[in-house]
């Protein structure tokens, strides 16, 4: 694939943060750590609900104010139990206003590219979610966390699994925790998938399908590669299928093969795929036939197993979801998934206990589509012998 059409820098400046040269990834970090003075403030800034774990609600940040922060998350954090929209990072200040009128933030908590780290003074903000184009993800988690601040981060994690690594041990120095924004895991239609595959309520599951395709936009540059690049469909919605046939399954793939899908359209797709098709292979045999696609649609999870099957269609939507089995229609409600995911987060830093869907999943979730984008290169079977071993089993009581 192509270089990105846009610099880093270029989307800073587009940001409305021009005169703000942002350091490098490494750079910044070696800065960080010889900045002793830095981690006393953050420390001092820290919220008593923190350290004592206080009824007051977490504080969220939110970095990034597009399509779905302001579609989305905002909305979410009006419904949430546990934590509230504390702060915001933006470089339109014209948003900014927007947005410090309509949730009533304080100017004191309002934040540009230019000014995110003296977030690091302010006891408001107990959380920061990053969502910003992938590509800067790993950058913002470690300034977050060089800041004292826990940290969500929208998937996939990074664009590489050195910067997963990276953005895990900023974390685990600052004594911060780290999640990523996979809200299906707390999503009730794809917890049901995951009691009835690891369970084996309809025996073994021997072949999963797992689809997830939209029509992008040309409007939205970074996710075809051009405004800040590491877009494309495979990270982007392709995520989701790797993460249903695992939480479906229970099982890590061992290996993967991948095909691109032929480009239909040269312009639109010059930097990234337009769609691929990708197997994972588990140790007992079974496979999860995924796809996914920037010009096609379909989103479905499907588990075919010894004794029936069971399936949701839309399977990974905001809202909407639908699911079924061999035995009739599943009978559960859609809920506020985002909602249900930052409290979640929130629970976990005020009883000190651990995401279930932490860094290293999403680091796991990377090395995957890595080896997905080789076998695609290559046209080989891919083995993945060295992914991060972890599994969301909270479905399964006890």
């Amino acid at each position: 694939m192509k270089s990105p059409f846009f610099s880093r820098r270029h989307f800073i400046h587009q940001l409305g943060t021009a005169a703000f040269m942002a350091p490098t990834l490494s750079t910044f970090a070696l800065q960080s750590c010889q900045s002793k003075s830095g981690e006393s403030k953050a420390e001092e800034a820290s919220s008593e609900t923190t350290k004592t774990g206080s009824a007051r609600k977490l504080g969220i940040a939110l970095v990034g104010l597009g399509q779905y922060s302001e579609g989305e998350l905002a909305p979410a954090l009006e419904k949430t139990e546990n934590c509230r929209l504390a702060g915001i990072v933006t470089g339109t200040p014209e948003k900014a206003e927007t947005w410090k009128k309509k949730y009533n933030i304080p100017d004191k908590n309002v934040y540009d590219y230019k000014t995110f780290d003296q977030i690091a003074d302010n006891p408001d903000i107990d959380i920061v979610y990053v969502v910003l184009p992938n590509s800067l993800h790993a950058e913002y988690t470690i300034r977050a966390a060089k800041a004292g601040k826990h940290v969500i981060c929208e998937k996939p994690m990074a664009m590489n699994a050195e910067e997963c690594q990276q953005m895990i041990d900023a974390c685990k120095k600052a004594n911060r925790q780290l999640s990523i924004g996979y809200r299906l895991h707390f999503e009730p239609h794809n917890q049901e998938m995951m009691r009835l595959g690891q369970k084996e309520t309809f025996g073994k599951v021997n072949r999963i399908i797992a689809h997830n395709g939209q029509v992008q936009d040309a409007k939205n540059l970074w996710r075809l590669g051009k405004g800040i690049g590491g877009g494309g469909p495979l990270r982007d919605v392709g995520v989701y299928c790797l993460q249903g046939a695992i939480y479906t399954k229970g099982q890590l793939p061992i290996a993967v093969s991948a095909k691109l899908h032929p480009v239909t359209d040269p312009e639109k797709f010059s930097n990234v795929e337009e769609g691929i098709d990708f197997t994972l292979y588990f140790a007992d045999d079974t496979t999860a036939e995924c796809r996914a696609s920037f010009n096609d649609k379909y989103n479905q999870l499907r588990a075919e197993a010894a004794n029936g099957w069971f399936e949701l269609a839309p399977a990974y939507g905001y809202s909407g979801l639908e699911g079924k089995t061999s035995k009739g229609k599943m009978d559960i409600e859609n809920v506020p998934q985002q909602a249900r995911q930052m409290d979640a987060f929130a629970n976990c830093i005020l009883t000190n206990t651990p995401t279930t869907v932490p860094g290293e999943m999403g680091m796991r979730d990377v090395q995957l589509i890595e080896a997905v984008f080789k076998a695609a290169r290559t046209g080989q079977k891919v083995p993945t012998p060295n992914l991060v071993q972890i599994l969301d089993k909270s479905a399964i009581p006890g």
